[in-house]
Formats: C-alpha cells, sequence, structure tokens
C-alpha cells in the first residue's frame, strides 16, 4: 500500500518504541526549558547593550543543536509529534485499507486510538484488536 507516507508502522512496531519516545520527549521538554532559559539570559545582556557572544550564546547554540538532533529523530522515523508538551505524537499506520495515524500521549500506557490523517485528538477511534 502507499499513502503520504514512506514509512509505516503496526501497532506491535509502535508499542516496541514508547519506551524510546518517552525518553526522547523528555529530553525535548528539558531542551525546551533550557532554551527558554538561555534566551531569557539573552534578552538581559542585549538589553544593557552589551555584546551577546562567548558562553550565553554557545550554551544556546548547544542546546538548540541538541533539540533538533532529537526531532530529527522523530523525523526520521516519520513519527509526528503534535504536541511536545502533552507528549502527543502519531504513528502513520493502515487501518481497513486507510492510512491513518495511531495516536498515543506519553501519559497513556498502550496504544489504544487511531484517527485520519487530516482529523486530530478529538476524533479518536478505538483500535479493533
Amino acid at each position: 500500500m502507499s499513502g503520504r507516507f514512506h514509512i509505516h508502522y503496526t501497532v506491535a512496531e509502535a508499542r516496541a518504541i514508547l519506551p524510546q519516545l518517552r525518553e526522547w520527549l523528555d529530553r525535548l521538554n528539558h531542551l525546551r526549558q533550557r532554551v527558554a532559559q538561555n534566551d531569557a539570559s539573552l534578552a538581559k545582556l542585549l538589553e544593557g547593550g552589551r555584546d551577546v557572544g562567548g558562553e550565553p550564546a554557545n550554551r544556546q547554540v548547544i542546546a538548540l543543536s541538541e533539540f533538533k538532533q532529537v526531532l530529527d529523530e522523530f523525523q526520521r522515523r516519520e513519527i509526528q509529534v503534535k504536541d511536545l508538551e502533552r507528549g502527543l505524537v502519531d504513528f502513520p499506520t493502515f487501518v481497513g485499507g486507510r492510512e491513518v495515524f495511531l495516536c498515543w500521549e506519553k501519559d497513556e500506557d498502550d496504544i489504544t486510538h487511531w484517527h485520519d490523517l487530516d482529523s486530530g485528538y478529538a476524533n479518536r477511534e478505538p483500535l479493533d484488536e
């Protein structure tokens, strides 16, 4: 079958990578906080008319680079991060011959729902297993 995505996950395949996804989502949220803190520090330096460079700028570049590296892991696997704070992600799959998303949130123990590619979390349907 073909569709919008090149990679499609069975429920078992998606479930198998949940522990790794939890780690990556935790890392992204940590890095997002670090970027915000660095940004606030840099803004204060700029307000004072100081030259912004050196260690403060270097910390921000490193945090942004790490953030991008983790996001690239999702992109490479075609796993969609829909809401970083909630840890909401979608996996391309096929249900009944239709290309859809398996839908999972970080606090959920398991993948139990799916939704159409163009609808979202509010229109989730339970998996028939």
